[in-house]
This record gives structure tokens, sequence and C-alpha cells, in this order.
């Protein structure tokens, strides 16, 4: 006899199955990105910055004015800032050893040489000096379109430090080397060296001193101070970077590594 009985699991009270769920890489992912996210990529400023930007009406999206500070915006959609359209680009972070007598700007109207013209035209994207270093002063730069990260290693609360190799014109005494450890008045504030040492322990013109102050020649001005005169002065450190393997006039890109370090520092 055939058996009619219905399966348990099927009655009229079973409540409908939930249909699966599609795979993660099945799903379309949305292409559009926070209009915030998308100038800091374009080298601008930070995203806390645009923010700002685009609450006071400065940012366009397609020909019109947006200032809901959420908007997402597609890749290819046309954002201006001023007369400027601005790029979602790809990231891109150069460490250089600067030489003497570049100067430390995209461009310069009195046609002197500028860093830029040491990378050339290996890159597409529009790179920007993280802070200066004087014409006379050599050693490690950083360039880059992260907008975002630029503010991070310049900004005064954060302690990015800084190695110095100087050459002084004369020997630099023992009581003057504490004074510049105590601090130096610089304008408003007291700068305070992380360290200060000789160099060469038989040469003392040559003087190692780390500090993290992002104040205007710095180094020079502290020295100055005490009636010496810098007559060398090259960045051997930057935040954690080094010269290995970077000969004076040439650059290479930070490893992901490298640039995972900068990013997480304080």
């Amino acid at each position: 006899m055939r058996n009619t009985r219905t399966n348990p699991g099927k009655g009229k009270h079973q409540k409908p199955k939930r249909p699966l769920k599609q795979p993660a890489h099945h799903q379309a992912a949305d292409p559009r990105i926070r209009l915030n996210k998308f100038i800091a990529n374009a080298g601008v400023c930070s995203r806390r910055e645009a923010d700002v930007l685009i609450q006071n009406g400065a940012i366009t999206v397609n020909g019109e004015i947006v200032t809901e500070v959420g908007t997402k915006v597609m890749p290819g959609d046309k954002v201006m800032y001023g007369n400027q359209r601005l790029n979602h680009e790809k990231k891109i972070y150069v460490l250089l050893n600067k030489p003497k007598d570049y100067i430390t700007t995209v461009d310069d109207p009195q046609q002197r040489k500028t860093v830029m013209q040491i990378i050339g035209r290996a890159f597409s994207e529009r790179l920007y000096p993280v802070g200066r270093l004087d014409r006379n002063t050599t050693g490690l730069l950083l360039l880059t379109n992260d907008g975002e990260l630029t503010k991070k290693l310049t900004h005064p609360s954060n302690t990015i430090k800084k190695l110095y190799h100087v050459l002084l014109d004369k020997n630099l005494s023992k009581a003057d080397m504490l004074k510049i450890a105590d601090g130096t008045k610089l304008g408003k504030d007291v700068v305070v060296p992380d360290s200060i040492a000789y160099a060469n322990p038989e040469n003392k013109k040559e003087i190692g001193i780390e500090l993290h102050s992002g104040q205007n020649r710095v180094v020079r001005r502290i020295f100055e101070q005490l009636g010496y005169k810098v007559m060398k002065l090259d960045r051997a450190m930057f935040a954690g970077l080094t010269k290995k393997d970077l000969p004076r006039g040439k650059w290479r890109q930070l490893t992901e590594k490298e640039v995972g370090y900068l990013k997480i520092m304080r």
C-alpha cells in the first residue's frame, strides 16, 4: 500500500526557507567612494580638511556645487576644486637623497633646479615634497601624492623624528652642546632635541642631532644662536627611513612595508 503520510519536515506551519546568500565574489561591489576620500586621494589635503572644503561649497561634482559631507562619487565623475580637476590617483611614495643646490618646490619662477627634475617624468601622478630642505641642505626627502600622509608627517602634534649630520665651522664646546640639549628658544617655541652628540669623537666640528621640530631652518638657527656657522647639513634619517643603498641624487619607491609603517607611526 502506498504511504501517503506527509513528510514532517514539510508541514504547512514550516517557515519558508531564506534564499541562499550570494558569495562575496558574486555581489556587485559599490564603485562609489566618499567625496572627502576622493579629494584626499587626489593629494589636495586630508579627509578632515576635505570635509571643510565641501561644507564651504569649494567643491563641484559634474558642474554642481556639493555641500553634503557624506556625498559619494564615481571614479569617473568630474570633481573640481576651483579651476583644478581632481583625479582619483594611485598613491605614489618616493624617497629621494637630495643633492646640494636643488630647491624643494614643484616648480620655480626663477628657473632654479628643483627636486622634481631629478625624478623627471617617471610618474604621471603629480607628486609633492613632504616638508622642505633648504637649497644647501642635502639628504632624505619624501615625495608623494598622499595628502593625508603628508598632513600627518608635517603636523606639529606628531613627533616625527629627523636625524641630521652637521659640519660646523669650529669645534662645538661641551658647554654649548649641553645648552642645546637643554633647549633653544626660537621665536615663541623652545626647541629641545631628542638627542645630540659628537658624530666623530676625534672631530668636534661634526655633530649628530635628532629632533622632531618642523620649524624652518631649525638646525642652522640652533647653532647660529651660539655663534656657530653650519658649513654642511645632511638629513640622514626621516621618520625611520634611512639613506641605505640610496646614493646622492638617486631615488626609489617605498616598499609596502615602509608605507604601512609611516601610516601607523606617531
